[in-house]
């Protein structure tokens, strides 16, 4: 990088009032002054744009709601920074991530984005916060530091490969999976991504179990199933790894199976056999949950993991099947229409 610097922080919100002045607060802190402090007001009826002109931030606007990928992107169209910071308005970054995210960029001049994680001192108390935050966290902390796709919670890329690749995703007017899908097009177009796993931020969001399910049902598992079958693109990493495979199809089994214990006592020892390697797949995991948590959290964490694999499982599986058989049949239709001509010859032309 000849050219000097530039950082800018892009902080999208839509009602995000009750973290931002948080969000704000840590970005104040950190040990490195960035060019610019974006937010992106995307159609709040709220306090944000009270807070943020507290801060002396830019305040950039983004008729909406029209999702986290617009605000990003109207963001990015703003700034001036040849580094582009996105943080979460829930996320609180630590007070070195700005001077990590300069100095990566710095020494590997052929790398395209970056991004971290959270840390494991979530802020909601409650335990699907906790189980889900630090299931992130793990997740995270045991991926490949060469990444195959991206997050923008705490995430920055070079400006010039932003704008070359057409920034975020724009058709989900939600928070879904538009900085994974981002990913996938920088790695398509042979751009690199890094993990920088001490690159960590907390993370302030209060999950409940209604809300767990619907984010990792609709916002999470089908749009990235889609993804995942449209792109024939499966990494073996994140939550993609082979081993949660693995589980997802052991749990769906050990659930199938689970009314045939009563008529069949054999069956009950295949269902515990699929319980068990599901608890020897992921044991890495739950030692995590016993170390950060106590053995009451992790033994409680078991369950909700299961279901976790069960709906995620049935997910990919329902659009895998619909998605092979249209494939079929497309493939079928052509074959026939092939058939036709072989047997039949082109048809003769009706044109005067």
């Amino acid at each position: 990088m000849s050219d000097p610097v530039l950082l800018s922080v892009i902080i999208p919100t839509y009602n995000g009032g009750r973290h931002l002045d948080s969000c704000l607060s840590a970005i104040r802190r950190c040990l490195y002054v960035p060019h610019e402090i974006i937010v992106v007001d995307n159609g709040s009826v709220d306090d944000s744009r009270q807070i943020a002109g507290q801060y002396g931030v830019v305040i950039v606007d983004c008729p909406g709601p029209s999702g986290p990928g617009a605000a990003r992107n109207a963001g990015a169209n703003f700034a001036q920074g040849n580094i582009l910071l996105f943080v979460d308005t829930d996320v609180m970054i630590h007070p070195d991530v700005l001077l990590r995210v300069l100095a990566i960029f710095k020494t590997q001049p052929d790398l395209a984005a970056v991004f971290g994680s959270y840390d494991t001192r979530p802020a909601a108390q409650n335990f699907i916060s906790q189980y889900k935050n630090l299931l992130n966290h793990f997740v995270h902390q045991h991926a490949k530091n060469e990444a195959s796709t991206f997050w923008g919670a705490c995430g920055a890329i070079r400006s010039d490969v932003f704008h070359k690749i057409g920034g975020f995703d724009t058709q989900c007017n939600k928070p879904a999976i538009e900085d994974i899908e981002m990913g996938y097009r920088l790695r398509r177009a042979g751009y690199r991504i890094a993990l920088d796993k001490h690159m960590q931020g907390q993370h302030l969001k209060r999950w409940s179990f209604s809300s767990l399910i619907h984010t990792d049902i609709f916002c999470r598992a089908i749009p990235w199933t889609k993804l995942v079958l449209e792109s024939r693109t499966q990494v073996n990493d994140l939550n993609l790894h082979r081993s949660q495979r693995a589980s997802a199809g052991l749990v769906g089994v050990a659930t199938i199976g689970s009314p045939l214990t009563m008529i069949e006592p054999l069956v009950s020892l295949a269902v515990l056999s699929c319980l068990i390697s599901v608890f020897l797949l992921n044991r890495e995991l739950f030692r995590f949950f016993f170390r950060e948590r106590g053995m009451r959290f992790a033994m409680a964490s078991f369950p909700i993991h299961l279901l976790y694999f069960l709906y995620s499982g049935t997910v990919f599986s329902s659009y895998w099947a619909s998605h092979t058989l249209v494939r079929m049949s497309v493939s079928f239709l052509q074959w026939l229409e092939k058939g036709k001509v072989f047997f039949f010859g082109p048809r003769e032309s009706t044109d005067p």
